[in-house]
């Protein structure tokens, strides 16, 4: 099976044994549930197509913690998480992530890589401009993972985003860093899209070390 995604119908307590959703689709006893930085497990106690879900609560290394109505609930079998980083306990897990660094050197347009789950990842920008450095979609799984990108050599290097920064296609999908700075961007995934992570305005030679989007 594939991840599916739903809703709370009703707030959760920390200490509640079972969560409310708003649909019940593709939900079934053993499948592995997200929501927010806690994992549950549906039990055996399950009754196919309720909406009201028996759940073992903060599981693989998680805490177990309130949540509010209408909140973001993922789910899906083992299998579907993908396998976790090395060294991480769980996708969005309580544990601190794992950090990745993958390089990119050359012109030639090129597909970034993506997180694992319960990882962050940094990627290095070498040399010459990379014509077009592609960034997928996040998947349902990468919730709070984070890219780093750092243009390590001052580059006019091109980064596009599938679906645009914060899902907001292609008015706000491209990245151009300014050739004579080195610089760097951070961006976390969160429903399926990413979204910047922009610190206050810096002053003086500014326009030396921004990006400029499209």
């Amino acid at each position: 099976m594939a991840l599916a995604e739903t809703t709370l119908s009703s707030a959760v307590a920390a200490d509640d044994k079972s969560i409310v959703v708003a649909s019940a689709t593709s939900v079934a006893a053993g499948r592995i549930i997200q929501v927010g930085g806690e994992m549950m497990q549906v039990t055996k106690g399950y009754v196919t197509a309720s909406t009201t879900v028996p759940v073992l609560r903060g599981i693989l290394g998680t805490a177990s913690e309130a949540h509010v109505a209408s909140q973001r609930v993922v789910h899906g079998d083992a299998a579907d998480w993908g396998a976790p980083a090395v060294g991480s306990v769980a996708p969005l897990s309580g544990q601190a992530h794992v950090r990745r660094i993958v390089s990119y050197t050359g012109t030639t347009a090129a597909t970034c890589d993506l997180p694992k789950p319960g990882e962050d990842l940094v990627v290095v920008m070498n040399g010459s401009a990379i014509n077009t450095l592609t960034v997928p979609v996040p998947t349902k799984d990468l919730d709070g993972c984070k890219i780093t990108f750092i243009n390590s050599a001052g580059a006019a290097h091109i980064v596009t985003f599938t679906g645009g920064l914060g899902g907001a296609s292609t008015n706000y999908d491209v990245v151009t860093w300014n050739a004579t700075g080195t610089a760097a961007m951070e961006v976390i995934a969160c429903n399926e899209v990413w979204c910047g992570i922009f610190a206050p305005p810096m002053g003086g030679t500014v326009t030396n070390i921004i990006g400029s989007i499209a």
